[in-house]
């Protein structure tokens, strides 16, 4: 079967890492390269996040992994952290010898769309700032992307960082006004309401995962634990999973039940609703730039994580508390 190519760009914790294992173990997926952006936990813990993921899956060392942006683009960072912990749920391994690729994660992209014109597919499920950064640098990297699949915004809901605002467009709502201003083809997948009907597994459902008992399994069941108690604790019913959903209906695009073009615009000038995602339906008269996925089937992708969860995968390096 023929592949899709893709870099995932990440603040690798709790559901980025298993975005990663998309990327990784999917047979859809081509993963040319991992790039890091500031965004969940330090950046650092991030690296050793994504190195962690990359084991566990057995490919330590054949998926290159490239330092991004360490900061936002005009702001100071703002941390997750009180809901992700250290986004890997406690869990440790020997990092010894383990270095990130030298080159820049905005080079990285850059060069990676120039080699692959119109092919590459870039899965952003961490604040827009490397996105930002790479077309600003060079004029050709928006043509030479093919796509962007986008985790961030509400649509018209609720936000989980303020009362208006998603996460990682409130981290950087500048670079996501750059990136949605900039003329790319973007696929946007909601934090709400999409997330929250369809991308929610409950206890039973993490249960369930966990029975599988492979290394995979104890390794979502482990990073999910943390963010599973934030999320009950907000009134969520579940474990939260826009990132690896995100990842999933570009590799898998018969998961999209409806989908809609609209005009996505990003608040910058107001602290209030700094980051809000502004996403107009087609009757303000605005022109589209962006398709918003509005359902998914979520019992299927479910059923998709957890037979991929199920892969007895022989981990690069042992993982331990």
């Amino acid at each position: 079967m023929s592949t899709i190519p893709l870099v995932i760009d990440t603040d690798t914790a709790q559901d980025d890492c298993v975005a990663l294992l998309v990327g990784l173990l999917d047979p859809a997926a081509d993963l040319k390269a991992i790039t890091m952006v500031a965004g969940n936990v330090g950046f650092e813990r991030q690296v050793a996040n994504a190195f962690l993921t990359l084991s566990v899956a057995g490919r330590l060392g054949e998926v290159p992994v490239h330092l991004g942006c360490r900061r936002p683009l005009t702001r100071e960072w703002v941390s997750a952290e009180n809901v992700h912990g250290d986004g890997v749920g406690g869990l440790t391994m020997d990092a010894s010898g383990l270095e990130p690729d030298p080159k820049p994660g905005v080079d990285a992209l850059i060069d990676l769309a120039a080699a692959n014109p119109g092919e590459l597919t870039i899965v952003c499920i961490g604040p827009l700032t490397n996105i930002a950064m790479a077309a600003i640098k060079d004029p050709r990297f928006v043509a030479n992307v093919k796509s962007l699949y986008i985790m961030g915004g509400s649509n018209n809901a609720r936000g989980n960082i303020t009362a208006a605002a998603e996460y990682n467009f409130y981290v950087d709502p500048e670079a996501a006004k750059t990136v949605f201003e900039a003329g790319f083809d973007i696929v946007v997948v909601p934090w709400a309401p999409l997330t929250l009907n369809e991308a929610v597994f409950s206890r039973e459902q993490i249960a369930e995962i966990g029975a599988l008992d492979t290394p995979l399994a104890r390794f979502f069941v482990r990073i999910v634990s943390t963010t599973l108690d934030f999320d009950e604790s907000v009134g969520i019913a579940g474990s939260t999973h826009p990132d690896s959903l995100t990842a999933s209906v570009l590799l898998h695009p018969e998961l999209v039940r409806k989908s809609s073009r609209m005009s996505v615009q990003i608040e910058t000038s107001s602290e209030l609703t700094r980051g809000y995602a502004a996403m107009s339906w087609g009757v303000h008269g605005l022109d589209p730039n962006a398709t918003v996925v509005e359902a998914v089937d979520g019992a299927a992708f479910y059923a998709q994580l957890s037979a991929m969860l199920a892969i007895a995968t022989v981990p690069s390096r042992s993982f331990s508390n």
